[in-house]
């Protein structure tokens, strides 16, 4: 019997009050013709109501992909937990996702968990464990005592436990069931066996499908076609179609964000580097400059989302990787794919010209291993003991994604963002860095909303950490930060330490940043 159908069909099966698991990278990967059947089958019927939704990732991108912004809907959402969320306002409209709107107004129980124990703790609902055990967080946003991860006061507590074990502290997920799983991949039999040709990422798709099987519960997936049985390799076929009960043909759907089809995603291309984009004049561009003298060759190196993967599209632009030496850098992200370029902007997560590609669930093995030498992280907020905030500030509720994970597991860690925010404009001529106007708001804070990462436990396993923006370079030691870098043009005092919420050393041989960094 076909498992095909319709995408109405498929939504029909979801009751009241059942939990939905979903996998999608932002644009990548995100089944949206099935998220947005859902939505009208809510808003024609009132039908599935107060549904609890488990989003590994940010599923979506609230444009084009809307994802599960689609699902932002009282009555509809009951609880969500994710391990990011979607928080740019559209580029057209100015809105802002309806999502952060539901968690602004707590109107949706919500919880934001790290990317890592969003993948992991699927392996344990899979096989039927207790849960998931790590250490990875505490003493961040996601320790019980801090929070355990819950971003609404209708946000319950429990899902996240700190235990006692064998004489240490761990963070306990415990395991509940997921009824409906919805997948994305390229193409599906009649049977359901799934494989991700034309996709640039396979995520937690296979640990995602063997979860809600493990529950008990009905996996859909969306695909761009149906081939003939037998007609692909074994090799290529990464889901088997015991693990899929339904499959919704979409034709046409874009592999992600301002991206139909594009085989630079999907392996090595000749001229990767001359197809880059240019990084536009300012103080990212200036950002980038410096993070890339940070990167060195042959280290695997991690990039996190946001500016601190422009590094190495200023590295291209600037001649560093001409003569075939993108080959020298090992690349990767939380996502998986490895060699290549990572992309920034709504491109992130998958890499350009990639040599290789990891399922979600084994990358995170990696990073928890301690594969990575080297990360490239943003920065909202930074304390005077150099903690981290990215999870929320203000009225913005980006979430962890992987940044607890990754920073907690390399040996080397650089954060990278502009020294203030909202109207920063910055000029650079003759070598030399001026600052029009002053961003409205500091990141440099006495103390942080909530902990992203914790510098103290850095600084105890040895590790080395420095933060990079367009007028300064600090590093985080033991007792705070160091002043150890200024922009030429730039008074220390005047502009850096007055406008820091906390007192910094200067260290005594206070050097200037290259003035090439600062050219047109």
């Amino acid at each position: 019997m076909s498992k095909v159908c319709d995408p109405a069909s498929a939504v029909a099966l979801i009751a009241d009050r059942q939990s939905v698991a979903c996998t999608g990278v932002l644009g990548w990967i995100t089944p949206d013709a099935v998220l947005r059947a859902l939505a009208e089958r809510f808003e024609r019927t009132g039908s599935p109501r107060e549904l609890d939704f488990f989003f590994p990732c940010a599923t979506g991108d609230a444009m084009g992909i809307p994802g599960m912004d689609r699902l932002a809907r009282p009555g509809l959402m009951r609880r969500i937990v994710s391990g990011s969320y979607i928080n740019p306002r559209h580029p057209v409209t100015g809105d802002r996702p309806a999502l952060t709107g539901l968690i602004r107004r707590n109107e949706v129980a919500a919880h934001s968990w790290p990317i890592g124990a969003c993948v992991h703790w699927l392996r344990e609902v899979a096989r039927g464990s207790p849960g998931y055990l790590t250490r990875i967080g505490l003493g961040t946003y996601i320790d019980p005592r801090h929070g355990g991860g819950r971003f609404t006061d209708r946000a319950e507590a429990g899902l996240v436990e700190l235990v006692r074990f064998r004489g240490e502290d761990y963070l306990f997920y415990p395991s509940w069931p997921l009824d409906v799983g919805i997948l994305r991949a390229s193409s599906a039999d009649e049977d359901g066996n799934l494989s991700f040709e034309d996709l640039p990422l396979t995520s937690v798709n296979l640990a995602l499908a063997l979860a809600v099987k493990g529950s008990g519960g009905t996996v859909i997936a969306q695909v761009g076609r149906i081939v003939p049985r037998g007609s692909r390799p074994a090799q290529q076929v990464r889901i088997p179609g015991v693990l899929v009960d339904h499959v919704v043909v979409v034709p046409g759907q874009p592999a992600g964000t301002g991206v139909q089809s594009d085989p630079g995603y999907l392996g090595p291309v000749p001229d990767a580097v001359g197809r880059l984009p240019r990084l536009p004049a300012g103080a990212d561009k200036v950002i980038a400059r410096r993070v890339a003298a940070e990167l060195r060759a042959g280290e695997t190196t991690i990039l996190g989302f946001g500016g601190s993967s422009d590094a190495i599209l200023a590295m291209a632009e600037d001649g560093g990787l001409a003569d075939g030496r993108l080959a020298d850098y090992v690349l990767t992200t939380e996502h998986g794919p490895f060699g290549g370029v990572v992309m920034n902007g709504w491109q992130f997560a998958a890499n350009y010209s990639p040599d290789a590609l990891l399922d979600g669930a084994s990358q995170f093995d990696f990073i928890h291993g301690g594969g990575c030498d080297f990360a490239v992280l943003a920065f909202a907020q930074i304390d005077g003991a150099g903690n981290v905030n990215v999870s929320r500030f203000g009225d913005t509720v980006p979430g962890g994604g992987g940044f607890t994970d990754i920073a907690e597991s390399v040996r080397r860690v650089v954060f990278a963002g502009t020294f203030t925010t909202q109207g920063l404009e910055v000029c650079s001529t003759d070598g030399r860095l001026s600052v029009r106007q002053e961003g409205r708001i500091s990141k440099f804070v006495a103390e942080v909303e909530l902990v992203t990462y914790r510098a103290g436990a850095g600084v105890r396993r040895g590790q080395q950490a420095r933060i990079i923006t367009e007028r300064a370079v600090f590093d985080i030691t033991p007792d705070g930060l160091v002043l150890v870098e200024v922009a030429p043009g730039i008074d220390p005092r005047r502009e850096i330490l007055d406008r820091m919420g906390f007192p910094v050393t200067v260290a005594e041989q206070l050097r200037t940043m290259d003035p090439a960094l600062f050219r047109p």
